[in-house]
C-alpha cells in the first residue's frame, strides 16, 4: 500500500486508520484532521488514497474553524466505523454535499445488507434542537450524517465522495460543550424544565426511525448520555454513573400509553436473556438476530412474522418491541410460578383514643367507603379484609350476601390467631353490602374508645396471616407509637442529640421486627402502605422500614386533625388516590446491560433478592428507583443499552413484562462525558446516596459527601476543560448543561432530610428522607429547588387556559431580594404551597383574593382560598390548582397563608424554601459558590 507522505505539502502529515481503512490528514501546526488529501490528487484516485477532494484544499471559513475537531480513533469510538465509510461501489452514485434531509433515512431492514431506501419519517411533536444548546444557524443532522441517500434516476452523480465527508465534520454533529461561569451565572429556574442532553447514537444504531426508540426520560434515563469507554474516563470525570427508573408512572392527559403486545411470541437472546427491542441487528436473511447486549446470535420465533388476530403474515417493522423503547409483553404461562392472584387489600385501622380523637378514623371510614368504586376490581376478584386494633385485635367477619359483620376481638397479642378461617378476608363484590354497612358505624362503634396504646406488630402479624398464601397489600391507618406486642418501641426523641453527631441513630429502625417482618412480606408477595398521623413522636424512621423493604409508600400527616378541614381534604384525596391506583402485584425487576457495565449498587422500595434480582410484591405508581452503575472492563462498541424488565400480575389477573430499553453511544473524549452529563439525573442519584450515607454514617458526613462531589466535578472539568488547568483562577467553570447542578446540591444540603439543624424533628427528617429516596425526577427537583412565583403583578394571561392548559407565571429565583412589601407571592416545593403576603399589600388585592377587608384582618397559616367573583381571584385559584394537578404523584399540598409580620415559626418555613438565601448557618448560593471556589482552587488561590 502506497504512502501519500511524499505528495504531501508542507505541514501535513498522513496516518493510516485502521478502523476506518483510510488515510487520515493531520495538520502538523494546528492538529486538525481530514479525511481528504490537502492537495489536488492528479490521478482522481490514487491506489492507497481516499476519494479525490476537489481540485483546491478545503476553503478555511471562521464557520468552519469553530467546529470541534476529532482525532480518527475518538471519532470511530463516537460514531462506529460505518461512519467513516463510503456506502460500497458507484453504483449508489455520488452524494450531495449535504446534510441527510429527515425524509432520506435508512429504511429499517435494508440498511442491514447495505441497502439505502427513500424513507418518509414523520415529524416528532415538540422535536429539541439536536444538541443541548445548539447555536441556531448550525444545520440538524438526523441519524445519518451527510449519506444514505440516492440521486434520482437519470441524475448524474456529484463527483467524489470526498465533498460529502467534508460536509459531515464529526465533532459539528456531536454534543457540543460550553462552559459557564457559576460565579458571574446566576441559576436560571426555567433551565431545570430543559430536556436533558442528546443523545446522540451512531447512523443505523436502531432497526427503526420511531422517534420512540429510545425510552422516554420520565421512564428511564442515565446520568450520563455518552457512556465512557473506560472506567479511567469516568474517573477522571467524577460523575457518578447511574440509572434513574420510574417503570410505572402515571400517564397524564396527551401522554403515550406504552404499546401492548398480546400475542405472547416473547423474543429472548438465549444467553443473556436480553428481550427483543430496536437495537438488536437482523441476519441470515432477516431468520435470525443478533443481541445488542452479548452478540449472541438468536433465532427469530416462527410466529414473529404472523399476525395473529388476522391470522396472515404480519410485518415485521409495525412491531411495537422494534419502534417502541418502553413496551408490555403478556407473559405466556412459563413466567408464572403459580395463576395470576387477585389483588387483595387489608386495611389495618387504628382505634386508639388519638385516632378516634383526631377524626382520623371517621375520614379514612368514609374515605374507604366512598372509593370502593374505585378500587381495582374489572375481574371481581379483589378481596378485602378489616382489622381495627388498640391493644387488643378486633377482626370483621363479613359473610356474602349478609348485610351486616359480627366483630370477634382477639386479646392475646402474644400469640396471635385467626379467630375464624373463612369470611374475614372475603370478596369486595360479593361482600359489599356487609362492608358498606361496616364502613359506615365503625368510627360510631369505638367513639367512646378511651384505650390509649397500639398493638401495631401484632395486627401486622394477624393481616399476614390472613394474605400471606395470596398476597397482595396492607394499608395501616396508625395515629399512635406501637407500645404493645411484637414490634412496641419506646419514644427516643431526645432534643439533646438533635443536631450533632448522634442523630442519625434516630434514623435508623428501633427494633430489628420491621425489617425481618418485612423480608418475610416479601416473600410471600406482601407490600405495607403507611399512613401515620401522629401529633406526638411516632418513629416514622422505624416503620418507614416495612414500606422501604416492602416497596410499598409512607405518608406522613402530623398533628392531622379532621376538624381542620384543610387536613381532612389532603388527606382524604391522597388516600383515595392510593386506593385508586392500579398496582402491580408479585413483581420482579432485573436491570440489564452492554457487556463490560454491571449494575453495582440499588436504591429504593425494594428487597434485593439476589445479587441483581429486586423483589416487589408490588409497584405503586410514580415511585423511582436509582441504581449505580460500575464500567468494569473498557468497552469497546460504538453505543451500549440498558435493558430494564419488570414481570408482574396485573390488578386484573394478567401476566405482564414491561421492558424499558435505553441505547446511549460511547466516547472516550472528556469534553462529550461532560457535554452529556444529564443535572437531574444526577442529582437525584445524589439525593439518594445522600440519604442511605445519614444512616449508615452520620448526618454530617453525609452533607460533606455531597459538597466534596461537587467539588471533585468543578475540578475535574477545570483541570481538563479550561485554559487554568491545575492553577488557581477566578471563575468556576462548568459545563452549560451542569449549571444547575451546584444549586440542586446546595437544595439538597438544606432540605430538611439532610440539614444541618438541633430544630428538625426526627419524624420530619426521616419523612423527608422517604420522599427524597421514592420520588421520581419530575417531583423530586421542585422538593430540592422549589417554584417562586410573583403573583400580585403576572402577565394577564397567566393563570388562563391556553392550548396546554393553565398558563403559569415564569419562576423567580430562590431568593428573598425578589419579595416585595407590597406583592404576593405563592412558593411550593410539591408537598407545600405557601402565599406569602407583603405587609403593604393594597386593601382591593386583599379583598380580590381573600374576601376581607384589610390586611390586618387576614389571618395566616393553613388555610383554603376562596373562589370569587372577580377575574384575578380566579385567576390565582387556577394558579394553584394548576400547581396541585401538574406534577405525578398522589400529593395534594397543603395551603398556607404567610404574612410578612406573621407568626416567625411559618414565616421562617417559608423563607427555607428560598435556598438561595442564607439561613442559620447554611450559607447563601453566593457564598456557597464561593466556598466551592476557594475548594477547587486549593490552597493556591
Amino acid at each position: 500500500m502506497s504512502s501519500p507522505a511524499q505528495q504531501l505539502p508542507p505541514g501535513w502529515t498522513a496516518e493510516w486508520d485502521q478502523n476506518a481503512q483510510r488515510w487520515l490528514f493531520i495538520e502538523t501546526a494546528t492538529g486538525r484532521t481530514q479525511w481528504e488529501p490537502p492537495f489536488p490528487d492528479p490521478e482522481g484516485m490514487s491506489p492507497g488514497l481516499n476519494p479525490a477532494p476537489s481540485a483546491s484544499p478545503p476553503p478555511q471559513s471562521t464557520h468552519h474553524a469553530k467546529r470541534r475537531q476529532y482525532a480518527a480513533g475518538q471519532t470511530q469510538a463516537y460514531y462506529g466505523a460505518d461512519a467513516m465509510v463510503a456506502p460500497p461501489g458507484p453504483a449508489y452514485g455520488a452524494v450531495p454535499a449535504q446534510p441527510a434531509q429527515p425524509s432520506q433515512l435508512f429504511t429499517p431492514g435494508l440498511a442491514a445488507e447495505g441497502q439505502f431506501a427513500q424513507q418518509q419519517v414523520p415529524p416528532q411533536p415538540g422535536a429539541q434542537p439536536p444538541y443541548y444548546g445548539a447555536a441556531p444557524q448550525e444545520p440538524e443532522y438526523i441519524n445519518a450524517p451527510g449519506f444514505g441517500q440516492q440521486p434520482a434516476y437519470g441524475q448524474a452523480p456529484v463527483a467524489g465522495l470526498a465533498d460529502q465527508f467534508s460536509q459531515m465534520n464529526m465533532g459539528q454533529k456531536g454534543l457540543r460543550l460550553f462552559t459557564t461561569n457559576l460565579l458571574t451565572a446566576p441559576p436560571e429556574p426555567l433551565e431545570l424544565h430543559r430536556p436533558p442532553p442528546d443523545i446522540i447514537l451512531p447512523p443505523n444504531s436502531s432497526l427503526s426511525n420511531s422517534p420512540f426508540a429510545n425510552a422516554d426520560t420520565s421512564y428511564q434515563r442515565c446520568t450520563l448520555n455518552a457512556i465512557p469507554t473506560s472506567n479511567s474516563l469516568l474517573s477522571k470525570s467524577k460523575i457518578p454513573l447511574g440509572l434513574v427508573i420510574t417503570p410505572y408512572r402515571t400517564l397524564k392527559e396527551g401522554d403515550e400509553p406504552v404499546p401492548l403486545v398480546t400475542d405472547t411470541v416473547i423474543a429472548r437472546c438465549r444467553r443473556c436473556r436480553t428481550y427483543i427491542n430496536p437495537y438488536v441487528q437482523f441476519i441470515d436473511g432477516g431468520n435470525r438476530w443478533r443481541c445488542c447486549m452479548c452478540s449472541m446470535s438468536n433465532e427469530v420465533p416462527q410466529l414473529f412474522d404472523w399476525d395473529q388476530a388476522r391470522n396472515q403474515p404480519g410485518d415485521r417493522w409495525a412491531r411495537a418491541e422494534l419502534n417502541h423503547g418502553v413496551v408490555e409483553f403478556v407473559a405466556p404461562t412459563e413466567y408464572m410460578v403459580r395463576p395470576p392472584q387477585p389483588a387483595v387489600y387489608i386495611f389495618l385501622i387504628d382505634v386508639s383514643h388519638n385516632a378516634i380523637q383526631s377524626g382520623m378514623v371517621a375520614t379514612a371510614t368514609r374515605t374507604i367507603l366512598e372509593n370502593l368504586d374505585r378500587i381495582p376490581n374489572e375481574d371481581s376478584r379483589t378481596k378485602v379484609g378489616f382489622i381495627v386494633f388498640d391493644v387488643s385485635l378486633h377482626f370483621f367477619s363479613l359473610p356474602a350476601g349478609a348485610t351486616d359483620s359480627s366483630m370477634l376481638v382477639v386479646s392475646d397479642i402474644d400469640d396471635v390467631f385467626l379467630p375464624k378461617p373463612t369470611d374475614l378476608l372475603v370478596n369486595l363484590t360479593e361482600s359489599r353490602p356487609a362492608i358498606e354497612a361496616l364502613l359506615g358505624r365503625l368510627n360510631d362503634m369505638f367513639q367512646e374508645n378511651h384505650i390509649i396504646g397500639s398493638a401495631l406488630g401484632p395486627a401486622l402479624q394477624a393481616a399476614f396471616k390472613m394474605m400471606s398464601h395470596i398476597g397482595g397489600k396492607i394499608v395501616v391507618l396508625s395515629s399512635s407509637l406501637p407500645s404493645h406486642g411484637a414490634g412496641a418501641v419506646k419514644n427516643r426523641e431526645d432534643p439533646k442529640v438533635l443536631g450533632t453527631s448522634k442523630e442519625s441513630g434516630l434514623l435508623q429502625p428501633a427494633s430489628p421486627f420491621y425489617k425481618t417482618f418485612a423480608i418475610e412480606c416479601s416473600r410471600a408477595q406482601v407490600a405495607v402502605d403507611m399512613f401515620l398521623f401522629s401529633a406526638a413522636y411516632q418513629d416514622v424512621a422505624t416503620l418507614a422500614c416495612l414500606p422501604h423493604y416492602t416497596s410499598g409508600q409512607s405518608y406522613f400527616y402530623p398533628a392531622f386533625n379532621a376538624s381542620r378541614t384543610e387536613d381532612a381534604v389532603k388527606f382524604a384525596h391522597e388516600f383515595g388516590e392510593v386506593l385508586a391506583m392500579p398496582i402491580m402485584l408479585e413483581a420482579v425487576m432485573r436491570v440489564r446491560a452492554s457487556k463490560n457495565l454491571r449494575m453495582s449498587s440499588f436504591h429504593g422500595n425494594f428487597f434485593v433478592r439476589s445479587t441483581d434480582l429486586l423483589a416487589m410484591p408490588t409497584v405503586p405508581q410514580d415511585l423511582s428507583y436509582a441504581i449505580e452503575i460500575q464500567i468494569e472492563d473498557n468497552i469497546t462498541a460504538p453505543f451500549v443499552v440498558l435493558q430494564t424488565a419488570v414481570l408482574h400480575t396485573t390488578c386484573y389477573g394478567e401476566r405482564r413484562i414491561r421492558v424499558i430499553t435505553s441505547a446511549i453511544p460511547t466516547t472516550n473524549s472528556l469534553s462529550d462525558v461532560f457535554a452529556s452529563a444529564d443535572q437531574v439525573a444526577i442529582a437525584t442519584l445524589l439525593a439518594n446516596k445522600a440519604v442511605e450515607r445519614s444512616i449508615t454514617h452520620k448526618l454530617e458526613d453525609a452533607r460533606d459527601a455531597l459538597f466534596n462531589k461537587m467539588v471533585e466535578i468543578l475540578q475535574a472539568y477545570k483541570a481538563s476543560m479550561t485554559a487554568a488547568g491545575a492553577g488557581a483562577s477566578a471563575q468556576l467553570a462548568i459545563s452549560e448543561n451542569l449549571k444547575m447542578l451546584a444549586v440542586l446540591t446546595l437544595g439538597l444540603l438544606k432540605n430538611v432530610g439532610i440539614r444541618q439543624s438541633a430544630q428538625i424533628p426526627p419524624d420530619l427528617r426521616a419523612y423527608a428522607q422517604c420522599l427524597l429516596t421514592t420520588l421520581p425526577s419530575q417531583v423530586l427537583m421542585p422538593y430540592i429547588y422549589p417554584t417562586f412565583y410573583s403573583l400580585h403583578n403576572m402577565p394577564p394571561e397567566c393563570g388562563t387556559v391556553g392550548e396546554q392548559g393553565v398558563i403559569m407565571p415564569q419562576p423567580l429565583p430562590l431568593t428573598s431580594e425578589r419579595l416585595e412589601r407590597h406583592g404576593l407571592f405563592l412558593i411550593e416545593d410539591g408537598q407545600t404551597i405557601f402565599l406569602w403576603v407583603g405587609r403593604d399589600a393594597v386593601p382591593q388585592l386583599i379583598m380580590d383574593v381573600f374576601n376581607l377587608p384589610s390586611y390586618e384582618v387576614l389571618r395566616g397559616g393553613k388555610t383554603t382560598l376562596p373562589l370569587l367573583e372577580n377575574a384575578f381571584s380566579q385567576r390565582v385559584n387556577a394558579v394553584i390548582q394548576k400547581t396541585r394537578e401538574m406534577r405525578r404523584g398522589v400529593y395534594y399540598p397543603h395551603l398556607y397563608v404567610v404574612k410578612e409580620d406573621g407568626e416567625p415559626p411559618l414565616r421562617l418555613w417559608a423563607l427555607s424554601c428560598l435556598i438561595q438565601d442564607r439561613a442559620d448557618v447554611l450559607p447563601s448560593y453566593q457564598q456557597f459558590i464561593s466556598q466551592l471556589r476557594d475548594k477547587v482552587n486549593g490552597s493556591s488561590y
